[in-house]
């Protein structure tokens, strides 16, 4: 029963991922390739000088992950707050100003493999943070605050079963 029941968990994740645009499942893979180290971004992703420059940034940015990650502060706590979520804001404004993810769905799915099922409950927090910076256009505030339902944002708790499927890059066969 518990196998079938793990199954049926990744089949939904990736349901959800098949959910987002091309864009956003291109941008989560290289996010992850960099964030968790698996893939040398600069050969699999980099199209132009412009991406090569953007996959610089975004390896710099991610630096922060690090930390992140052994940071995680308690639901209940206060103490540490101000250190991860600003921490966390400045790497999600990064990521929404490259304008390739478009809703929290794609964000919360990235940024919980990134970090981790404990980062959950912090995610929504962030997103808003960060969508609502000045650097991010004013119509794409709009949208991603919108994409925001009240459900998530007023959520009374989150799983903490870590993500099961992880998006690799797939290589094209050529015709």
């Amino acid at each position: 029963m518990a196998v079938t029941n793990a199954a049926s968990l990744t089949i939904s994740e990736m349901r959800e991922f098949a959910s987002f645009t091309a864009s956003e499942q291109r941008y989560i893979r290289r996010s992850l390739d960099i964030g968790l180290g698996r893939q040398d971004a600069f050969k699999l992703w980099a199209r132009s000088a412009d991406e090569c420059a953007a996959i610089r940034s975004q390896y710099v940015v991610y630096q922060d992950l690090k930390l992140l990650r052994t940071r995680v502060p308690c639901e209940t706590a206060f103490e540490a707050v101000e250190s991860f979520i600003g921490k966390l804001t400045r790497v999600a404004a990064f990521d929404l100003g490259q304008e390739r993810i478009d809703c929290f769905s794609a964000f919360r799915f990235l940024y919980e493999r990134l970090l981790g099922a404990e980062a959950r409950p912090w995610l929504p927090s962030a997103f808003c943070a960060a969508s609502a910076l000045p650097q991010i256009r004013p119509e794409r505030r709009k949208m991603l605050l919108q994409s925001l339902s009240e459900a998530a944002a007023t959520a009374p708790a989150w799983s903490n079963r870590a993500p099961s499927f992880y998006p690799e890059y797939i290589e094209r066969e050529a015709a």
